[in-house]
């Protein structure tokens, strides 16, 4: 499924062609709906792709609280690039990171219906 994604992913970016470059809204949108899962997308201006899939179940998540986490994430990715100390293509192992990654998911998983109930939904 993430596979199929970034092939969209691809042809969004060169559909798109040099407007892209120019605008500021690296957003894609909702890339790859399934029955049990919406799949979205977001690419930086360096061409680094973010993907993220979302229960399909999970109404309560809105278009535009998905494109804040993208900018979110890419706010952090951005700090972690900028790191003198970070190798690219290492693993990244920052703290702050893997914090703001984990609250996002915990914030998505709050909002699906099955774990307002109490249940647990961890992948």
């Amino acid at each position: 499924m993430v596979h199929t994604s970034l092939d969209v992913v691809d042809e969004k970016i060169s559909a798109m062609g040099k407007a892209l470059v120019d605008q500021r809204e690296l957003y894609l949108g909702l890339l790859y709906p399934t029955e049990d899962y919406k799949v979205y997308g977001y690419v930086t201006n360096s061409k680094v792709k973010f993907v993220m899939v979302v229960d399909s179940s999970n109404t309560a998540l809105r278009d535009n609280e998905i494109r804040s986490m993208f900018r979110k994430l890419h706010n952090s990715y951005t700090d972690v690039m900028c790191n003198p100390f970070y190798n690219p293509g290492d693993r990244i192992q920052s703290r702050a990171f893997d914090s703001m990654v984990t609250s996002m998911m915990i914030q998505v998983l709050s909002r699906a219906p099955c774990c307002r109930a109490g249940e647990a939904l961890w992948a």
